[in-house]
């Protein structure tokens, strides 16, 4: 495998990840790196997830990642900055991390493999195309993510 080949399974592994969240949350590219031998791959979330969703939103991404065969290298419970990492059979390594004003970040570093060239991302946004590094807040609301009230439990 080569570093575009890797980088397209970057990618890959991120459009099922976000496609596992349900209901959908909007994203965008951002700023993506290559090493010598590694190519990382970023999307961050641009969907308001409350303080009162960030765990069920997590937990959603936690449980994918399981169901896929990764598996799960650590856990953050932070109140403010929960993170969720993960690496693949093959050695990709994947976070999903909560930082400032709740923004989610998505990140997707390869295993090491052979120097190529590698392009831009070619997956369409499903929100506005960003400028790399000029990403807002999470700024677009969702009835059920930026709800301030714990997704429900099972009735007692």
């Amino acid at each position: 495998m080569n570093m575009q080949e890797a980088a397209e399974r970057a990618d890959a592994i991120l459009d099922a990840t976000l496609g596992a969240v349900v209901p959908e949350v909007q994203w965008a590219h951002d700023t993506w790196t290559s090493g010598s031998c590694t190519v990382t791959r970023r999307r961050t979330v641009t969907t308001v997830v409350s303080e009162q969703r960030r765990g069920s939103f997590l937990g959603a991404i936690e449980r994918f990642w399981k169901k896929s065969g990764y598996e799960i290298t650590g856990v953050n419970p932070h109140k403010e900055a929960p993170a969720v990492f993960a690496r693949t059979s093959d050695g990709f390594m994947m976070s999903v991390e909560v930082a400032y004003k709740g923004q989610v970040f998505f990140d997707v570093t390869t295993a090491c493999v052979e120097k190529s060239d590698v392009v831009e991302p070619t997956a369409k946004p499903n929100g506005p195309a960003h400028p790399y590094g000029k990403i807002p807040a999470p700024n677009v609301h969702s009835d059920f993510w930026s709800a301030t009230t714990p997704v429900p439990g099972p009735s007692s």
